[in-house]
């Protein structure tokens, strides 16, 4: 992570010049028009990172596989990703000498892909979604079979690694340094890695913490039936480990078009916005700000920038195609009882939060993950 020490520049390494970008990025406070004059969250801006949040448990996850021998010199990294671990792995494959594998859907931006093969990744496309996992079991399925054609190569596994979860440990710990006490914080959750490692932390520094996750309609993770879901970068057709349902405090379901009004309104308001992600957890934040008391501090992390989002989330044509622009977001959630309560596709709210898993009989997936 990056450091506030001084380095005479000479002595660093390419590998350690590039890794020290990584980490103590900026904090934003934001307000008006999500939140009422005086009244606003806070905001950590991951997308300062090179490649986004994703750069600090694509480092982490590597660094510890090489320091346990599941990674050996120069063994190839193979792993799914909807885009933003994707760069993650190539920061780490570059810093580390591996050969970098990197197998997704069709959902996935060209110009990432471009990017992703520009920092010397292989990127590997599925053609079809899994009958019952969607997307996201297809990629792992590829995964596996890459795994058998490359000996000694090494997969993370994001959505159950617990090197996933500790390397939001650093970034936990930058936001108690910066803000002094938190008393909610809200995250988006697809592997579960950030929303977990970074609300273990924070509730044991602070053990009033409501801790507010942030999904989208259509994902399986809090419950409810996997459908075709346009956002990436949140959400899951699968259920993954590393989702930390016991701290959760609450959960809202976001749909694509109230995603990216809260990114457009960021955009022109505060000039610092994001995708998907950025935009659900920002009109969750600015509900919490309007409705929680005065002295509420609340914290949420913006995983990444906008660039990758400009043909969808600010492209109007796209948008319109989709039927995203129109009317703002309703001022309230809608608000159910129980995670299956009904089938959710606006904004809704659910404070009972319990794994599917644990339930005697969990949702079926029964549609496809991302679509573009």
């Amino acid at each position: 992570m990056r450091s506030s020490t001084t380095t005479d520049p000479c002595s660093l390494t390419a590998g350690s010049a590039i890794s020290g970008l990584v980490g103590n990025t900026p904090l934003l406070r934001v307000s008006a028009p999500l939140a009422p004059a005086g009244r606003g969250f806070w905001a950590k801006l991951e997308g300062f990172n090179p490649g986004g949040i994703k750069d600090r448990p694509g480092l982490h996850m590597v660094e510890r596989a090489r320091a346990r021998g599941d990674l050996r010199p120069g063994g190839r990294i193979i792993e799914s990703t909807s885009g933003t671990l994707g760069l993650g792995l190539a920061l780490a494959g570059m810093v580390h000498g591996h050969p970098v594998t990197l197998v997704t859907d069709p959902g996935l931006e060209p110009s990432m892909t471009r990017l992703l093969t520009a920092y010397g990744a292989q990127v590997d496309v599925v053609a079809e979604p899994h009958p019952a996992g969607g997307w996201q079991q297809a990629r792992r399925d590829r995964v596996q079979r890459l795994r058998d054609l490359h000996p000694g190569s090494w997969c993370p596994d994001q959505y159950n690694n617990p090197d996933n979860v500790a390397a939001y440990t650093p970034l936990a710990l930058e936001l108690a340094a910066e803000l002094g006490h938190i008393d909610v914080l809200v995250c988006s959750v697809g592997t579960g890695g950030h929303s977990a490692g970074v609300s273990r932390v924070l509730r044991r520094l602070y053990p009033a913490l409501r801790v507010v996750g942030v999904d989208t309609t259509g994902s399986t993770i809090f419950g409810q039936p996997a459908r075709p879901r346009l956002m990436r970068g949140l959400g899951s057709s699968i259920y993954p480990r590393n989702v930390a349902y016991e701290l959760f405090s609450e959960v809202h379901w976001v749909a694509p078009a109230e995603a990216v009004w809260a990114c457009r309104r960021l955009a022109v308001s505060h000039y610092a916005t994001g995708g998907w992600s950025v935009g659900a957890v920002a009109l969750v934040a600015g509900w919490l700000a309007r409705t929680s008391t005065a002295d509420t501090r609340i914290v949420t992390v913006f995983p990444d920038g906008p660039q990758r989002y400009l043909g969808t989330v600010y492209d109007d044509d796209y948008c319109a195609a989709h039927g995203l622009l129109g009317s703002p977001p309703a001022p309230e959630p809608e608000v159910i009882g129980s995670l299956d309560e009904k089938e959710v596709i606006r904004w809704t709210r659910c404070t009972t939060v319990v794994d599917p898993l644990s339930r005697p009989r969990a949702p079926r997936n029964t549609g496809a993950e991302e679509v573009r």
